[in-house]
């Protein structure tokens, strides 16, 4: 029954990100203008619960507490569970609201249009070269449904990673940004999304430097998290010696 309960899980939460990943598409396309309009503090309350709840699962102590009950080998799945929830609540129970920022038409609107598409491709492209399926937890999972050991993954950064730290994260903002319209719905959406973006990927640096350890630091110091960003912990790092609590 163990057995099964695995073999269900993995393949539901596989699902699931699949039907995610369509409804965020026309949600962030143009579904959001067409829904119900209402008090937009609720708005403001989904973008949170989605952050708040994305950056827990990631936090090393939690994940910790959480793996001493639930394998390792389906903490990505969990993740990936978390991650679709937050999306879906989002976008089912999003407030539309009439106010227009700008509305783009003509040669705008179309040349915003493919900067939207052209993220989806990125976005696609940065994930696949850390490896997809340990996003969304499939290959964790993968490995346990053949009873073989996870191999290790060995930090080596390659294409887009060679000239920015975070080229998902980017990606994701260019599907928050462009937008032929911007109503102030989705405004509230991009701007603490942006901001969760930014904080995340500082956090992210702090993370991968404490699992991965030196490779990782001295990657800080070559690679900025963003094009164009030259200042700060999202720039070049400086050289830092490691803390006597992170991991060699």
């Amino acid at each position: 029954m163990q057995r099964f309960a695995g073999v269900t899980f993995g393949v539901a939460t596989q699902i699931l990100f699949l039907f995610t990943v369509w409804h965020l598409f026309w949600f962030l396309k143009e579904d959001y203008l067409y829904h119900e309009t209402g008090y937009l503090w609720i708005n403001v309350l989904l973008a949170l619960q989605f952050a708040v709840g994305h950056s827990l699962l990631l936090y090393p102590r939690i994940r910790s507490s959480i793996t001493r009950w639930l394998p390792s080998a389906f903490y990505g799945c969990l993740f990936c569970l978390q991650t679709c929830l937050g999306i879906l609540i989002t976008t089912w129970l999003w407030r539309s609201s009439p106010v227009e920022i700008w509305k783009l038409e003509g040669t705008g609107y179309w040349i915003v249009s493919g900067g939207f598409y052209a993220s989806w491709l990125t976005l696609l492209y940065s994930l696949n070269l850390t490896g997809l399926g340990y996003q969304t937890g499939l290959t964790q999972w993968w490995f346990w449904l053949r009873r073989k050991p996870l191999p290790k993954r060995a930090f080596q950064p390659r294409s887009l990673y060679c000239c920015m730290r975070h080229p998902v994260y980017l990606s994701f903002m260019g599907l928050l940004w462009l937008t032929p319209v911007m109503t102030f719905d989705r405004a509230l959406l991009t701007g603490i999304w942006t901001g969760y973006i930014f904080l995340g990927s500082y956090l992210k640096d702090e993370r991968l430097s404490f699992y991965i350890g030196n490779p990782y630091r001295e990657y800080l110091t070559k690679v900025p998290g963003y094009p164009f960003v030259f200042l700060g912990p999202l720039g070049k790092r400086k050289t830092r010696q490691p803390s006597a609590t992170t991991p060699e």
